[in-house]
């Protein structure tokens, strides 16, 4: 091998090299065939010196996050486990979530499991980031964001919520406030906006595992993992609640499944744009609505689990007749195991600004995009 490397001339030699070089680049560069969101911020060996960065690489409705970072923000790291509702103590994620003043940027000293005894209520311009850490909010209750905005949930895994008896519990603004039994929802949005709820696993829950209502809106949910679980996501609070006309969520790069049943999601009057999303199967329905929700399904890998539920779209009632109101479309969706999408109505956009829009991928690479779907396990001493 060398005599003949040594005797060959130049341009023969360094042309193998090159193409050599270029195909490991292309081939390291995005090994996992990335999703836009994970491209921005995973291939970086030093992402926990500079955390924050994570709040430019958000899409979709939520848009750039970029209110929760700069030199204002507080760095707080959750360094116990135990929860009081009234009287949270330094250290805890509750006092970090809702007691500290300003913007706040939550992180975690090792792994741990947090059993709320009343719900969690996350004040505006706070980043819950569990990266680094093997975080578990389970067996207690859930996640609320009410009346807030600009908030990050990012790198949890919640499972096992259920609803508490009444209680007493702190708010944003530290007030203790009577709350009534909850029910059992792992992340509540109520009344809030810009929401970006990324990488986390959520499963198990005695009710929703992630509920969008009362005119909550600009809200991006993304790189999830949901499964094992009945009633996964609801968008809208109930047929009468007009205020979710105006709500705008993204449901983007999302793995659903094995497992699950229905509400992937379920929308009320508002929109979603439903896009490269791995659906791992359904018992029930995929995605379902009432009250002329429009709905943008594109990119999309669909794999229903029997022929007898191979419907991915269900509307409520069924033969509604407002159906001329209904804009329901899939755009280069995948189908497989017979799985199929009723369309209706006209093609509605999502309207993105500059801030918000991304580029959707062909449905043949959603397994890639969605592989690394929920809570990462990420070493801060090298690239998640």
């Amino acid at each position: 091998m060398q005599y003949m490397s040594s005797m060959a001339p130049k341009g023969l030699c360094l042309l193998p090299l090159a193409l050599l070089f270029l195909l490991f680049q292309t081939a390291t560069a995005n090994p996992r065939h990335e999703n836009v969101i994970d491209r921005c911020w995973r291939g970086r060996g030093n992402w926990a010196a500079n955390r924050q960065r994570l709040a430019v690489c958000s899409v979709g409705f939520a848009g750039k996050m970029r209110q929760n970072r700069g030199a204002g923000v507080t760095p707080y790291t959750v360094t116990d486990p135990s929860d009081d509702p009234v009287r949270p103590r330094p250290g805890t994620l509750r006092y970090g979530a809702t007691v500290l003043p300003g913007k706040v940027w939550i992180t975690f000293q090792r792994d741990m499991h947090i059993r709320l005894a009343q719900p969690l209520f996350v004040k505006s311009f706070t980043a819950i980031d569990g990266r680094g850490a093997d975080v578990h909010i389970a067996g207690g209750a859930g996640i609320v964001l009410y009346e807030v905005n600009n908030v990050i949930v990012h790198g949890l895994q919640v499972h096992g919520i259920r609803a508490q008896p009444a209680g007493s519990v702190v708010r944003p603004g530290g007030a203790v406030q009577s709350v009534d039994v909850g029910d059992g929802d792992a992340i509540r949005l109520v009344t809030s906006s810009k929401v970006w709820i990324d990488h986390n696993t959520l499963s198990r829950c005695e009710d929703g595992l992630l509920d969008v209502t009362l005119g909550s809106t600009d809200v991006t949910v993304s790189n999830n993992w949901f499964h094992d679980h009945d009633k996964v996501m609801l968008l809208g609070h109930d047929d009468g609640q007009l205020t979710d006309r105006r709500m705008r969520v993204t449901v983007a790069f999302n793995r659903f499944g094995p497992n699950v049943n229905q509400r992937m999601p379920r929308i009320r009057h508002g929109y979603a744009h439903v896009v490269n999303n791995f659906y791992d199967g359904w018992r029930d329905y995929a995605i379902g609505g009432s009250m002329g929700p429009s709905v943008k399904s594109q990119g999309n890998l669909f794999i229903a689990s029997t022929t007898d539920s191979a419907n991915v779209t269900r509307r409520m009632p069924a033969g509604d007749t407002a159906g001329k109101e209904w804009h329901w479309h899939s755009v280069g969706d995948s189908f497989e195991n017979g799985a199929f999408f009723q369309q209706m109505g006209s093609r509605v956009r999502p309207n993105y600004n500059r801030h918000q829009a991304f580029p959707a991928a062909s449905s043949s690479v959603v397994r890639s995009l969605t592989k690394d779907a929920g809570a990462l396990r990420c070493s801060a001493r090298s690239a998640c």
